[in-house]
């Protein structure tokens, strides 16, 4: 039977809902969240979401019409017209240029563009459908992808903690998960510990945010539990979309149950009975993958209803995004998982007290969680000690570029820049040279010169050399590279990822990736003082996306000079001099 009612409140009239459409939307309607995979559903069904989809989603879940459409649209992998789910579509990021994506993009007919997909270590990644495959210029066969690239070996021998048990067979399994230590810290937890006891060992171990932000995960665990509305949440942003980050997806493809017993541990230390995996749309294999360890989970006593005999109660839910590189940022997720316009949150109030739901909620990255099992097996010790001098644990680097060996690397807080690059990643690559490395990704910026020779790889090191570490991606630039091009890249990234609610990042962005493809004041100086000018204001940004993108031309003006000047010299070549462009 159809639902044909108006509703009381409702923006429209005599919409009929299909029963097949109604079977979709009841499926979720009663989980928290349901927007995503209400739309996910549809759009598996139909190949993209239509006119008639939205309006019947709109009408069950009582969304105005004008915002549904502008949420549905703000994502870029949800198709609006029929066939779109299965066009080809094609990583062109910044290693995936340096491969050749642009030409393949140019090979494939009815092929799209799409940002970086977080396959910097396999390049070059296209989505068809829900398959993923890489392939290299010249284009020949398209190769299917299951998994990740396992971490590389332990080059340094130095002793890892989220990737110390990773290479195990069948770690991927509940099985072998255990046979190696897992879920050891949970039954140890629920059978003789007290969620205080868990919160100390965690704040004496210094773990901090794996995602960028760096913040204590004991004092965030703390301030959740110790907040006193309910129910309470732990959102696991796994969502990984800056360029040249790629080590969550090693995580979840090889040690998924990692990060399902550390979420399940951070309910329990916080007195959360609800949990939201949020996952980056580009990785649906992963998806796969953590639905069957969910269910695996479940099945086993582990997730769900009474714990291991504990009375304690943990519900996982697996939400995957749609594609939007804002959806990283802490606020743009929870509204994204709540299915509103995935816009930044004002801060404060922050999740500890106004989170999911505007309750209680630990968000915390997949690294993060997944170091929580090991450091409860082993202690807060253990785990400081991991690092060199005064610095406690390890990052997980993802390494990408014009290197020889890229991959996933787990170093000491600590460790020599110059020692990744050489002594475990082998060096440039043959007859070249390192021009630059640009740090957290492209967030950081580029690192060149001596910094290369002097930094280390820890925060205080990395800022104090005028760029951040963040989430630990690194994508190395040799000799052959025009660095200026590279970034007008970035800026093109960070302008279109805008989620455009603020106008220092809306507008700054936009004229930043002018300046870089050519236009502003014909004088090299006050061209320069314009770049710089924007940076400044982009400082006022309502996220960390507008002051990346800062970063990226100030660090190009500071560590380049000569490039740039080469670069307005032949600008003036081509427009033959004098005036603004743009």
């Amino acid at each position: 039977m159809t639902r044909q009612e108006q509703r009381s409140g409702g923006y429209t009239e005599n919409i009929v809902v299909p029963d097949t459409d109604l079977a979709l939307i009841d499926r979720y309607r009663n989980e928290p969240g349901p927007l995503l995979p209400i739309l996910h559903a549809f759009h598996n069904r139909d190949g993209f979401i239509g006119p008639a989809a939205i309006e019947a989603i709109g009408k069950e879940l009582r969304i105005p019409l004008a915002d549904l459409y502008g949420t549905v649209t703000f994502y870029h992998h949800f198709a609006r017209e029929d066939g779109g789910l299965q066009r080809p579509r094609v990583c062109t990021g910044p290693v995936c240029r340096q491969r050749g994506a642009l030409e393949i993009v140019e090979s494939l007919d009815g092929a799209e563009e799409m940002p970086c997909s977080g396959r910097c270590d396999d390049p070059v990644p296209i989505l068809i459908g829900h398959e993923t495959f890489v392939v290299s210029p010249p284009l020949h066969t398209l190769q299917r992808r299951i998994s990740s690239p396992l971490p590389v070996p332990n080059p340094g021998g130095r002793e890892e903690c989220v990737f110390a048990e990773i290479r195990q067979p069948e770690r991927e399994c509940l099985d072998g998960y255990r046979r190696s230590g897992g879920y050891d810290a949970l039954t140890q937890a629920v059978q003789g510990q007290t969620p205080t006891d868990i919160i100390d060992v965690l704040k004496e171990s210094k773990l901090a945010g794996r995602g960028g932000a760096g913040f204590p995960t004991g004092m965030k665990w703390q301030f959740v539990r110790e907040a006193p509305r309910a129910p309470k949440s732990i959102v696991c942003n796994a969502d990984e979309g800056e360029p040249g980050c790629f080590k969550d997806r090693a995580l979840m493809d090889h040690d998924p149950f990692a990060v399902i017993e550390g979420m399940t541990l951070a309910g329990y230390a916080t007195g959360a009975d609800r949990g939201f995996l949020y996952l980056r749309y580009e990785y649906p294999e992963t998806n796969a993958r953590l639905e069957e360890a969910i269910e695996a989970a479940e099945e086993a006593g582990l997730l769900g209803e009474n714990i291991l005999g504990s009375g304690f109660t943990f519900n996982l839910y697996l939400r995957r995004g749609a594609g939007a590189y804002i959806c990283g940022e802490e606020g743009s997720l929870l509204n994204s998982l709540e299915g509103k316009h995935p816009f930044p949150r004002n801060r404060p109030p922050f999740p500890t007290t106004h989170g999911f739901d505007n309750l209680p909620t630990a968000v915390n990255n997949v690294e993060t969680l997944c170091a929580v099992p090991q450091i409860l097996r082993r202690g807060a010790e253990w785990y400081q000690g991991l690092g060199l001098g005064d610095h406690a644990g390890t990052k997980v680097i993802s390494l990408s570029g014009d290197v020889q060996r890229p991959g996933n690397y787990e170093v000491p807080f600590g460790l020599p820049l110059r020692t990744l690059l050489y002594d475990w990643a082998g060096g440039p690559l043959p007859g070249r040279s390192f021009q630059a490395a640009t740090m957290a990704g492209l967030s950081g910026g580029f690192l060149a010169g001596e910094a290369l020779e002097t930094v280390t790889l820890d925060e205080p090191s990395v800022r104090g050399a005028g760029s951040m570490l963040g989430a630990g991606g690194i994508i190395i630039f040799d000799d052959s590279r025009d660095i200026v091009d590279a970034a007008r890249q970035a800026m093109e990234f960070f302008a279109h990822e805008s989620c455009g609610k603020c106008f220092p990042c809306r507008i700054g962005t936009q004229r930043l990736l002018e300046r870089l493809s050519g236009g502003g004041p014909d004088e090299l100086d006050a061209w320069r003082r314009e770049i710089s000018d924007i940076g400044d204001v982009l400082e006022l940004s309502a996220c960390g996306l507008g002051v990346a993108a800062g970063f990226v031309s100030d660090s190009l003006l500071r560590n380049f000079p000569e490039q740039v000047a080469e670069f307005r010299d032949e600008q003036r070549r081509i427009v033959g001099g004098g005036g603004d462009w743009l």
